[in-house]
């Protein structure tokens, strides 16, 4: 008898689960229904904790409400995420993205303030938005040249970012341009190996050299020499070039760019020489007046990884000296099989070692934070995984400082602090690299690893970052600062 009861409470509990989660899931495809209105419509963004949320299952967007109590210490519910959304489509923003997770724990540890009305909270929290006129007038051309690993992730999120409203991709340029070369480019657009199929529609078009995607014409432009294309010819007018090749490297090289009609600034998507800015976009972007230089960098991937952290803690608690050693994901530059590079041992196979290799992480991260100058060193080793790689941080600081501290210190910045675009928090202690595979911030504090010493003056700090896509992500929000169609946001 007993045993049945028990049996009769665990069905009660097992259906009383799966009721939840129906309502769950019904509330979560009514909230991506309200998504899309709001992107389509009103040209709102809804992300969530700084991950898409447009062209997501409700699945997914039920597992991002969960996953979010590993880092701000509760599950966050749908229905509140549904209703906050429903609230915001009511006012009159202008063209914006706002972080609606962030909105959604703010109204949990806030409601009574509002007396429990969605429509109050929300109108407090947009206040500085509503009513306002958008920050700029038309999208911007973009013209991608070169069209590699960065390339092709450029042009993807170029597609789904801002509904074409901001930055509008026009053309790409490659060395050659045949029939056969569209077809296999729009190819590797649908299909990435790492990445995953293209969300969207791509279709080639052979007769005009062109690719179809989600709606935008993609001009297939040949280009040996940037300086004799005429952009203009093809209807691009005042474009922003990025410049994905790594041949061009210094001002006067990139300076080819600006001789070709149609081109109006250039961004180079690797650290540049000389005294073009190098930028790690969050840290230094605002250093530099828009209007005064046509010639940017995005610095790297690594150095993009590891500045803001470094940034906190200099401000912090001082930087005495340091070094980072990264562990990096293999590259398109090493070989498959061993063969001759001119560079020390990328050579041997990049599949098949761990490859010691030198990095310019530390002297760009001084670029960017001019007062490590001198402070830092730096290396790296190249290992047999595809993508997503780890940056170490080994410190001695002035100020001393706890374990606890340094944890707070970083998990401030990625929910509350000044880089909620550029670092995220994670507390997990069964995080490996391939969990941050398309992760959009530029590195991922794994809190768990961090170590400090005993008389609180060294630190450890470990960083994940996806080399590919969440650099590609910072070269983005470097690119529509650049080309001033920056939104009203609220992180």
């Amino acid at each position: 008898m007993e045993n049945k009861k028990t049996n009769n409470s665990d069905e009660l509990q097992y259906e009383a689960s799966m009721n939840q989660w129906f309502e769950d899931e019904k509330a979560g495809n009514e909230f991506i229904d309200v998504l899309g209105k709001l992107f389509y419509n009103k040209s709102i963004e809804l992300i969530f904790f700084r991950t898409q949320l447009i062209d997501r299952s409700s699945s997914v967007i039920l597992y991002k409400h969960s996953f979010v109590q590993t880092f701000i210490g509760k599950k966050l519910d749908v229905k509140d995420t549904l209703k906050i959304a429903k609230a915001i489509y009511k006012l009159n923003l202008p063209d914006s993205k706002l972080d609606i997770g962030r909105l959604n724990m703010e109204w949990t540890e806030q409601k009574e303030s509002f007396n429990n009305d969605y429509n109050k909270f929300v109108t407090d929290k947009l206040k500085h938005i509503i009513g306002q006129k958008p920050k700029f007038e038309k999208p911007v051309d973009v013209v991608l040249f070169g069209f590699g690993r960065i390339g092709r992730l450029l042009l993807r999120e170029l597609i789904i970012q801002g509904n074409g409203t901001q930055l509008r991709p026009r053309a790409i340029v490659t060395r050659n341009v045949t029939p056969e070369d569209v077809s296999k480019r729009a190819s590797l657009i649908r299909h990435d190996s790492i990445h995953g199929p293209f969300r969207g529609n791509v279709i080639e078009d052979t007769a005009n050299m062109c690719i179809h995607i989600n709606g935008h014409v993609i001009k297939m432009i040949e280009g040996a020499n940037p300086e004799d294309i005429d952009y203009e010819a093809h209807g691009i007018h005042n474009a922003l070039l990025i410049d994905n090749t790594g041949v061009f490297r210094d001002k006067d090289a990139l300076s080819r760019h600006l001789k070709a009609k149609g081109i109006e600034k250039v961004i180079l998507t690797a650290p540049a020489k000389g005294d073009v800015p190098n930028i790690v976009y969050g840290v230094n972007h605002m250093d530099y007046d828009l209007d005064s230089y046509d010639i940017w960098s995005a610095a790297s991937c690594t150095t993009n990884a590891i500045v803001p952290a470094l940034s906190v803690f200099d401000h912090e608690l001082g930087i005495e000296k340091g070094h980072i050693e990264t562990i990096h994901a293999y590259t398109n530059d090493q070989n498959l099989l061993d063969n001759y590079h001119k560079k020390p041992r990328r050579g041997r196979a990049a599949a098949l070692n761990m490859v010691i290799t030198s990095t310019g992480a530390g002297s760009a991260a001084a670029k960017a934070i001019p007062g490590l100058q001198g402070k830092l060193t730096a290396n790296a080793v190249r290992v047999p995984t595809a993508n997503v790689s780890l940056a170490i941080l080994s410190l001695s600081v002035n100020r001393q400082t706890s374990r606890e501290q340094v944890i707070e210190m970083l998990r401030h910045a990625a929910l509350r602090g000044k880089f909620v675009e550029q670092i995220r928090y994670s507390a997990s202690n069964e995080s490996v690299s391939s969990d941050f595979i398309g992760d959009p911030v530029a590195s991922i504090f794994d809190s768990p690893s961090t170590q400090v010493s005993a008389d609180g003056k060294n630190i450890l700090v470990y960083l994940w970052y996806d080399n590919e896509f969440g650099y590609t992500m910072q070269v983005i929000r470097l690119a529509k600062h650049i080309a001033k169609v920056k939104r009203y946001t609220y992180y």
